[in-house]
């Protein structure tokens, strides 16, 4: 058995999701690809693939092989790249995730400029208000908003963000401005569950956080909408602060209650790869770093 080779068809079965899909991917017989994986469980004595009619799933063992085997093929990669004098030539897919709005406010112009660059790159954009796995569900890069939990992956800090509440300013003149979060009980509120599904919105102040309980007349599963309806003097919103920058810069928003505000959330580049970060990876990473960190929004 090409131990080589029976890992490249593993890794695409589990990619593609199937045999035949992988076959096809890779211009040989089902057959071939169906032989050589179980020659290669047989090999390990491991079951590697749970397979029904429907699906195939991996195992715990699996699960863990294929990682290790999407990462021996990607220094193999590079090592050849380098080897052919054109290791700085990304090529390949790439899989980036954000959340949704700081995906259209920050990185599909990333990616935009990013596939100008490199022609022998596809990128696939997952733009998700929830946290991907990158390990699970095979993305490359994340961007992630707020403190990380302890884990194998490699996270670069490029910025920061504030949770503020904010208003229109017709609607202020017309409510009043809130001095305290308490006053919140008296104001239309506002609540983009983008953000935070909560009917709380936490404070911190008088040397202790603050919890107050609000009943939005408008409820929206999206920041945009949130924002518009702000804009439009609807009532009081939290929000982002990079959310609504430009609204902040044309003075169609004003930030209230800015003493009251928790600390601020920290905005990290997170990849899976460490310092054998393929060239697309390391590519893609090197730009991400560079413009996120220079834009003002994020500082």
């Amino acid at each position: 058995m090409d131990r080589l080779q029976a890992m490249v068809m593993f890794v695409n079965v589990v990619e593609t999701e199937g045999f035949a899909s992988a076959a096809r991917k890779l211009d040989a017989s089902t057959s071939v690809v169906s032989r050589l994986v179980t020659e290669l469980e047989d090999r390990l004595g491991v079951r590697l693939l749970t397979r029904t009619t429907r699906v195939i799933r991996l195992t715990e063992a699996g699960a863990a092989y294929f990682e290790d085997c999407r990462r021996i093929l990607s220094e193999i990669e590079t090592a050849e790249l380098a080897a052919t004098g054109t290791h700085g030539a990304p090529r390949g897919q790439l899989v980036v995730t954000a959340p949704v709005l700081f995906g259209k406010i920050f990185v599909a112009p990333l990616v935009l400029d990013y596939l100008l660059h490199y022609q022998d790159v596809n990128v696939h954009c997952w733009f998700l208000d929830r946290i991907v796995n990158l390990v699970d569900e095979g993305a490359d890069v994340a961007i992630r908003i707020g403190e990380l939990a302890s884990s194998s992956l490699q996270a670069i800090t490029v910025g920061k963000v504030r949770r503020v509440v904010c208003a229109a300013p017709a609607y202020l003149n017309r409510r009043g401005v809130p001095s305290h979060p308490d006053d919140l009980a008296r104001h239309s509120t506002i609540q983009a569950s983008g953000v935070s599904s909560s009917p709380e919105w936490r404070f911190n102040g008088e040397g202790r956080q603050l919890a107050v309980h609000i009943q939005p007349r408008l409820t929206t599963n999206t920041n945009d909408s949130a924002i518009v309806a702000a804009t439009e003097g609807l009532g009081i919103v939290r929000l982002l602060s990079y959310q609504i920058a430009r609204e902040l810069m044309e003075g169609r928003l004003k930030i209230v209650l800015a003493e009251y505000e928790p600390p601020a959330l920290p905005v990290h580049v997170v990849h899976r790869e460490g310092r054998h970060a393929n060239q697309k990876v390391r590519a893609f990473l090197d730009l991400a770093i560079e413009n996120l960190r220079a834009e003002s929004s994020l500082q």
